[in-house]
């Protein structure tokens, strides 16, 4: 299987201002101040790795003239397929065309930069580059998103995983434990990044306003559904466009079920014991690391008697 392939890896060198970016001396000059003028001039995407050797990574997207979040999802490995169709796709399809994606120099992104650059036609400004890879430290906006995410949602629960792993009750090594850990935190991630996103949407920006508000009807250029393919057969154009297959699927440990019905009835056994897993995540976030630690330690008990 070849490797993924960036969407425009066969352009001429000098059309990628990467290279502008990283010439000797550049870094000397002085830095241009960042602006969007409009709701869907620019959209930043990032990840978040905080929680990597956990099996949980994020990854967001923020408009750049409203600040709004405007996509934003948790998965196990960051994978091109996921990005796509639970962040991109969504944000298009809620907000419109944005004239410019800019992401950092991740192959995660490869999925969302060909279909971005595939409908480019329908975009309002056709006249600026559909995307624009930089250093992640010169993703300006999106940036500011990850402290607030880190100290509400990423290191409560990292911090109770490393006393886990401290005092030895956890086995990452063990291909089970990881699929476990993977799956419990990732839910508890995205319940704790979601009241995250909303928060910060309704916030108010000093002499802006909310990015809520800011943000309006969103872009200027709106896109029927149909010109948007899901992620399997995005990723099939990849391929006969590119002749590259991107990852269809990414796991953090295995999948220890052999069943279906075993699994659903491991799942039916934690549900009784822990019906509401966001009382974990607030309890969590308040230094009560107990309860998402016993859960955690249920679940891998429940799996292993189930398999």
């Amino acid at each position: 299987m070849k490797q993924d392939v960036s969407p425009l890896a066969k352009k001429e060198s000098k059309d990628s201002i990467s290279h502008i970016q990283t010439e000797p001396g550049s870094r000397n000059l002085n830095p241009i101040p960042y602006q969007a003028d409009y709701m869907g001039q620019k959209v930043h995407m990032d990840q978040n790795e905080k929680l990597a050797m956990f099996g949980v990574t994020h990854v967001v997207a923020i408009d750049g003239y409203s600040k709004k979040i405007v996509g934003h999802s948790t998965m196990a490995i960051k994978n091109n397929l996921v990005i796509y169709e639970d962040v991109f796709r969504p944000a298009i399809l809620a907000n419109g065309m944005w004239d410019q994606v800019r992401v950092d120099h991740g192959k995660e992104f490869f999925l969302t930069l060909f279909i971005q650059e595939l409908l480019s036609s329908h975009r309002y400004d056709q006249e600026r580059r559909p995307y624009l890879q930089t250093p992640s430290t010169r993703n300006h906006t999106v940036e500011r998103i990850w402290p607030e995410i880190n100290s509400r949602v990423n290191y409560p629960l990292k911090k109770a995983l490393l006393q886990l792993v401290d005092q030895e009750l956890l086995d990452m090594d063990d291909s089970l434990v990881k699929y476990c850990v993977s799956c419990l935190t990732g839910q508890l991630c995205q319940i704790g990044i979601t009241r995250v996103v909303e928060s910060w949407n309704a916030h108010r920006i000093p002499g802006k306003g909310t990015p809520n508000d800011l943000a309006g009807s969103g872009c200027p250029k709106k896109i029927p559904q149909e010109l948007l393919p899901h992620s399997a057969e995005a990723a099939e154009l990849y391929r006969q466009q590119l002749g590259s297959s991107l990852t269809p699927q990414s796991t953090f440990g295995v999948d220890p079920f052999l069943t279906e019905e075993d699994k659903l009835m491991a799942e039916n056994q934690f549900a009784e014991q822990y019906s509401d897993i966001s009382e974990l995540m607030s309890r969590a976030v308040n230094n009560d690391f107990t309860p998402y630690k016993e859960a955690l330690l249920f679940l891998i008990t429940t799996t292993r008697r189930n398999v």
